[in-house]
């Protein structure tokens, strides 16, 4: 638990020991974590140097721990800090790197990345870095992968993933996962090539090839960018919904259409109210107005709220005599 703040495994188990008895000579916090001597007292030098422990004065070779909510508390200070001053000099270099995408050669539009281990981390880095959205076409070669989701930090995804993932063995439970997270999942026979794309700004295309060693292209902002989002989107609004039935079950279809909740919300945001007045008006948490705004867009194939109002006019599901 406090690796973010520099410790290794051995110094943490140390400074919780001593913690625990408010001192101890080495010998005893050797025995006490099955360590040699001479272990145990390079992780007490290591956490005298973040001012976690200090040598007592009542003898040599006895020390004590320093008190956690003073210690850990500058630590923690500390490490904010830094990590302040690296988020700027993030968004400087972001800003640079902008300008200077604007003039870059055809080449260096396109990457080549080879190996596993360069294309997992490549992945793994976009999808870290996303701000707003993550679209990916999942292929039956893979289940889809949840670790370190984006979505935790209020990323949006979109996943469309092939039909043969749902009889791949954990396919259904990773989709399940997905839903959970209330990321919009859809499913297609086939999907043209394992593709991420993050924040429309940013794409990885897999190369697959027999005996071939695993290797993705990274394509930033172009022409060939905008073609690869495209295509998503073509794909998306042909793929049929995936959603969560009862007990947890994973369903293919777009489910039942809006009931009189979902009319009434619908009727209220077309004549103008904000998502926080319509929840007070029917006496509805906020978190429940939006979810069922979602699963609407979700039941119509749309993204904006904008698209939703129109489609909802069409399907006669709103007409001016039920507006307020």
């Amino acid at each position: 638990m406090l690796a973010a703040i520099g410790l290794d495994e051995r110094q943490e188990s140390a400074y919780r020991a001593l913690v625990a008895l408010g001192a101890a000579e080495v010998g005893d916090l050797a025995r006490r974590l099955t360590l040699p001597e001479a272990d145990t007292e390079r992780a007490l030098r290591r956490l005298e140097s973040q001012g976690l422990a200090a040598r007592s004065s009542a003898g040599t070779g006895r020390w004590v721990a320093a008190p956690p909510h003073v210690a850990l508390g500058a630590l923690l200070a500390r490490q904010r800090q830094e990590l302040e001053r690296a988020e700027r000099a993030a968004a400087t270099l972001a800003r640079e790197y902008r300008s200077d995408a604007a003039e870059a050669a055809a080449h260096d539009l396109v990457e080549v990345v080879t190996g596993a281990g360069a294309v997992a981390h490549r992945l793994r880095q976009l999808q870290l870095g996303a701000a707003r959205e993550v679209c990916a076409f999942v292929t039956g070669t893979k289940v889809v992968e949840a670790q370190e989701r984006a979505a935790v930090r209020g990323v949006a995804y979109r996943l469309v993933v092939e039909r043969e993932v749902l009889s791949l063995p954990g396919g259904l439970m990773e989709l399940s996962a997905a839903l959970a997270r209330d990321e919009r999942v859809r499913v297609a026979d086939r999907v043209p090539a394992e593709l991420v794309v993050a924040d429309r700004a940013l794409a990885m295309v897999t190369l697959t090839g027999r005996g071939a060693e695993p290797a993705a292209l990274i394509v930033h902002a172009s022409g060939l960018l905008e073609s690869l989002m495209g295509l998503f989107e073509a794909v998306w609004r042909e793929a049929a919904p995936l959603r969560l039935g009862a007990g947890g079950k994973v369903m293919e279809g777009a489910g039942p259409g809006p009931d009189a909740t979902d009319l009434e919300i619908l009727s209220l945001l077309l004549a103008g109210m904000t998502d926080a007045s319509v929840a007070k008006q029917l006496d509805l948490g906020l978190r429940t107005v939006q979810r069922r705004v979602k699963g609407l867009m979700e039941l119509t194939g749309v993204t904006t709220r904008l698209q939703l109002g129109w489609h909802a006019c069409a399907r006669g599901w709103i007409t001016r005599e039920h507006s307020p």
